[in-house]
């Protein structure tokens, strides 16, 4: 018998396709896990078949498992007092990386807190296998169109820009807790075109767990794929004042108050419209051309991925925003 003999790149390839075959069999759903067996990179290729080498299926998976380790505790006080509790869930380490000035005031503590967990290891791993794949197939719609270059109706064109267009603008907006930084601007980067000095402040505390990575450097969600994903994947995680996340709407998890259900709120894709761009996009009818380019995204995703929507929701032209 012939020995076999093996280079030092062979043998690695060869433990890392073992190391995924294991996981691939583990019941535990982990994220590294789910999103493998949700959208393989050749799926992701034939996805996003223009898309910018920026945006890399590496990238992503290494921006969810990373991600996935954290978990942030919100807790609101009064209006609109918050303190942030970060927790790393490979170290166990825990540590308050925001708390608003007013916190410890008496009467902001007049009334009871109000308080969430968002866990950021449950992007569409939460529900059932069909239920995970609407969710990433509505992730990928919302991003596609986010970042989209090319030809109407072809949804072959998305993750191509890595930043809005028009960069002249600053977005730069009042707020005390993150103040915009002396000439940097904070127009749309990334696949959900992160706009405001607020939401790069907001985001940096629950990625990092500084505010100051992502105000002091807002490029780097234009420069560093990973980070642009995971701002992406935390836009659609978190719920933002007065509305719910994107990911509770697609598992189900947000049910409409009486209020909602009067302005035309209800579960669905449209709703994750009203929540990235409702201002602009809904409650002006069915015939509101970007709008309907996120369903025709959401719905050809759904047949790439093998996944149904039967009773979808997915016009927000009936819903008043927030």
């Amino acid at each position: 018998m012939k020995a076999i003999k093996l280079s030092i790149a062979s043998i690695l390839l060869l433990s890392a396709t073992l190391l995924v075959s294991f996981k691939c069999r583990n019941t535990n759903a982990n994220i590294t896990n789910t999103v493998g067996s949700l959208v393989s990179q050749q799926q992701f290729n034939a996805l996003f078949p223009m898309h910018d080498k920026f945006y890399s299926y590496a990238a992503f998976v290494t921006a969810v498992n990373q991600l996935g380790d954290i978990k942030i505790k919100i807790t609101r006080r009064a209006a609109s007092v918050y303190q942030f509790i970060r927790t790393d869930k490979h170290t166990g380490k825990a540590a308050i990386v925001r708390q608003d000035g007013d916190w410890n005031e008496a009467w902001a503590k007049a009334k009871p807190d109000s308080s969430y967990l968002i866990d950021y290891g449950k992007f569409c791993t939460e529900k059932d296998i069909q239920t995970n794949k609407k969710e990433l197939a509505a992730f990928f719609a919302q991003i596609s169109h986010e970042t989209r270059h090319g030809q109407d109706g072809q949804y072959n064109d998305g993750l191509m820009f890595t930043h809005e267009l028009n960069t002249s603008l600053t977005y730069i907006s009042d707020n005390d807790e993150y103040p915009a930084v002396k000439g940097k601007k904070y127009y749309g980067r990334g696949p959900m075109q992160l706009s405001y000095n607020g939401n790069y402040g907001y985001a940096s505390d629950c990625i990092f767990g500084d505010k100051k990575v992502l105000l002091n450097n807002p490029d780097l969600v234009q420069t560093d794929p990973v980070v642009a994903f995971k701002t992406a994947i935390y836009f659609w995680m978190t719920p933002q004042p007065n509305r719910p996340s994107a990911h509770d709407v697609m598992i189900g998890k947000w049910q409409p108050s009486a209020a909602d259900r009067a302005k035309g709120r209800i579960p669905g894709f449209g709703m994750t419209t009203n929540i990235i761009n409702g201002e602009v996009e809904c409650n002006k009818g069915d015939n509101m051309q970007s709008m309907n380019d996120r369903i025709g995204f959401y719905k050809h995703f759904l047949k790439l991925l093998g996944a149904t929507d039967n009773n979808c929701a997915c016009s927000c032209g009936k819903m008043k925003p927030y």
